[in-house]
């Protein structure tokens, strides 16, 4: 029997040297893969907080919508779909024009990504759009279940270069819907990005972030913050007519040049009769620019009329003046195009920028 009894206590000394090592690499395990993040009640994702039955209203500004022009949405949390896994929003956009359109965002309730079933307008696409780079950008770092909001690390820019995406402390944010205590999620590349987001709120709170370039200015890749919330069907828009005021500035879209319409005399604007308008260049740094050849064009009405079209005209000290009659009361589009610089051509990009105005009754003072 003894043979029996050795063999049985030489398991059990093998099955603790098992175990043990087992063990050992286990801490090993843990002291050497880096940071753990855990995931808790502290995590933070969009749509972290939201409720059935409550709206959101934000300023937005994207820089590849309406011509990085503010613009305001409305989303509507009125109901979730339990078989397809979203939410159902109705959702509402006003342009920079004054223009309501409206329709009914699919949110995925992994991260409130607008999904293909969405039943939106087509004036609406590119707004929505806009929605998926600014108010939705962070979900691609923090999808549900999400991340510590005291983790070290949520991710990069593929861009080469720059800080990581990461929380850096506490900020009270104070917008027009109220004042919130928030974590500052930041990162620096050219210039230092923010984004304020709470964990009682869907979509962050307040967000300022840059385009990633390598020199010059950078301009604003998105910007938003909250205007007001709300539990029940949020107020009916109806669309009414902005209409803008001098000075307008307005970068081109690669964020080479800056085209201002300085002013307009006169302001109203009278269809049917001469007003002349002034025109600035500037580059990315914000100075003039001497030497500008430039083009104008102007079109009204649904079918996008043309009712003025000039080219090579020259702004030798970097301003320009052109007089032009719109014909008929209503909204019409300004695209001021740059051709050369010191005669220098722009090439192939198109440097332009396109500016929503709005022509008033002749009698209109």
């Amino acid at each position: 029997m003894a043979p029996f009894f050795e063999n049985v206590r030489l398991s059990k000394v093998m099955s603790s040297i098992v175990i043990s090592c087992i063990l050992s690499l286990a801490i090993v395990s843990v002291i050497f893969s880096g940071p753990r993040i855990a995931y808790g009640a502290s995590n933070y994702y969009i749509g972290n907080g939201v409720q059935p039955n409550t709206y959101y209203t934000y300023k937005v500004q994207e820089h590849d919508t309406a011509q990085g022009q503010p613009f305001f949405m409305t989303i509507y949390f009125k109901e979730f779909n339990s078989a397809g896994n979203y939410w159902i929003a109705p959702t509402y956009v006003v342009t920079p024009s004054g223009i309501v359109y409206n329709g009914t965002l699919h949110l995925s309730s992994l991260d409130l990504t607008a999904l293909g079933t969405s039943q939106i307008p087509p004036q609406m696409r590119d707004y929505v759009a806009g929605y998926k780079s600014s108010l939705d950008w962070l979900s691609a770092f923090v999808p549900k279940p999400g991340l510590s909001l005291s983790a070290p690390y949520w991710g990069k820019l593929a861009a080469i270069g720059g800080s990581p995406i990461a929380p850096a402390g506490s900020s009270t944010v104070t917008t027009p819907a109220g004042t919130f205590p928030t974590t500052v999620v930041t990162w620096h590349y050219g210039l230092d990005n923010n984004i304020y987001v709470t964990p009682s709120m869907p979509y962050p709170v307040k967000a300022l972030a840059y385009a990633a370039t390598t020199g010059g200015s950078p301009p604003i890749q998105f910007a938003f913050e909250l205007q007001a919330t709300g539990h029940g069907p949020p107020p009916v828009l109806k669309s009414k007519f902005i209409v803008p005021k001098p000075p307008i500035s307005i970068q081109t879209a690669r964020g080479t040049y800056y085209i201002e319409l300085l002013t307009w005399q006169p302001l109203n604007i009278p269809a049917g009769k001469p007003t002349q308008f002034g025109i600035l260049f500037k580059d990315s740094q914000q100075n003039v620019q001497n030497g500008v050849s430039y083009s104008v064009k102007v079109t009204q009405g649904q079918s996008n009329s043309t009712v003025y079209n000039v080219h090579d005209q020259l702004a030798q000290d970097g301003t320009g003046i052109q007089t032009i009659t719109i014909p008929k009361p209503g909204p019409f589009t300004m695209i001021i195009s740059i051709d050369a610089v010191q005669g220098q051509p722009t090439g192939e990009f198109v440097e332009s920028s396109t500016f929503n105005l709005v022509a008033s009754p002749a009698s209109a003072k």
